[in-house]
């Protein structure tokens, strides 16, 4: 990654009159760590990094900062919003300009061609307890990291995460500047939900009864996602009640069930729900089952178009209607 284009981009994206500031990377405070920078004056464009370490979305900051009560005449202005964004990325701005989430007119997208990122948990349990801030880069199919002053080469796909390896856009399907080789897709692959299909109903009931008796119901896998913006829901609802706050293990199933099947058919194969979760719970295995269905059952995929309609508003006369008496 050219971390010098896309400063260049960056800085042009702001010298842009109706473009009001720029949503990117930057280093973290410690370890592993990035953070989401807010750039506005050019002078702070130097703190923009893109390196396999930016695992995080950043989508969701665009809908915190638009959707905020009480905005100013001034912000009601039409200005535009710079965010740099991948190819998961992209899908989550499709499918926010397809549900009217944010106009395409306020947003100036500096696509960026990913070649995966790396899993935070493999590499802070490979390299433990480091506080200073450390770089990684990738070269030769291999990521060099350098902590405390020194170099290590580490396989690449030692550290991947797991859904890179599955992704099937790395190349941003909506921008206004590509930073990057456009990389071609990669076919469906749902070799690992079909196995999981394949075990008994028993066998699967067990595994998830297990995993959900581990959710602390944190809510930080609804939080992050960048298709969860709605400023009303109904697991926080308390008239009615739909979930106790009790955290056992019936509600817990009752909340991932409620929250996957709200992302049937929107969720984008970002993983940041996976990434948050503090009880390192398989999320997107929920997640890529319905993806899966979607596929197989109406050939559809989500966020690869701003202008087709969202799964569960649309209707063809070739549908399957098995369910319907």
């Amino acid at each position: 990654m050219n971390v010098q284009k896309l400063k260049e981009e960056a800085a042009r994206a702001l010298g842009r009159k109706d473009v009001k500031y720029l949503i990117g990377y930057k280093k973290g405070s410690y370890g592993f760590r990035v953070s989401p920078a807010f750039i506005e004056p050019k002078e702070d464009i130097d703190q923009l990094i893109m390196s396999p370490l930016c695992n995080m979305s950043l989508v969701k900051y665009v809908m915190m900062e638009e959707t905020l009560p009480g905005l100013t005449e001034q912000a009601l202005k039409p200005s535009k919003i710079a965010i740099v964004a991948r190819g998961c990325d992209s899908r989550a701005i499709n499918l926010l300009i397809e549900e009217k989430g944010v106009p395409r007119d306020r947003l100036y997208i500096i696509g960026v061609s990913c070649q995966g990122v790396i899993d935070q948990r493999k590499i802070e349990a490979r390299f433990p307890q480091v506080t200073e801030p450390a770089e990684v880069t990738e070269e030769n199919g291999n990521y060099i990291i350098t902590v405390q002053g020194q170099s290590h080469t580490v396989p690449k796909e030692e550290l991947l995460a797991e859904l890179c390896t599955v992704c099937r856009y790395p190349t941003p399907l909506i921008y206004d500047k590509l930073i990057g080789d456009k990389l071609a897709a990669r076919p469906f692959h749902y070799d690992e939900i079909a196995a999981f299909e394949a075990l008994p109903l028993e066998e699967r009931l067990a595994y998830w009864q297990q995993q959900f008796s581990k959710c602390v119901r944190c809510y930080a896998c609804r939080n992050v996602c960048p298709r969860w913006y709605s400023t009303i829901c109904s697991l926080d609802s308390l008239s009615p009640q739909w979930l106790r706050r009790s955290a056992d293990t019936s509600e817990n199933f009752m909340f991932q069930i409620i929250r996957t099947f709200h992302l049937a058919g929107r969720c984008i194969g970002c993983g940041e729900c996976e990434r948050v979760c503090p009880m390192n719970l398989p999320l997107m295995k929920l997640n890529r089952k319905l993806e899966k269905d979607a596929k197989e059952l109406f050939n559809y995929e989500s966020g690869k178009d701003p202008k087709a309609k969202s799964l569960l508003t649309t209707f063809h006369t070739e549908d399957p209607q098995g369910f319907i008496l």
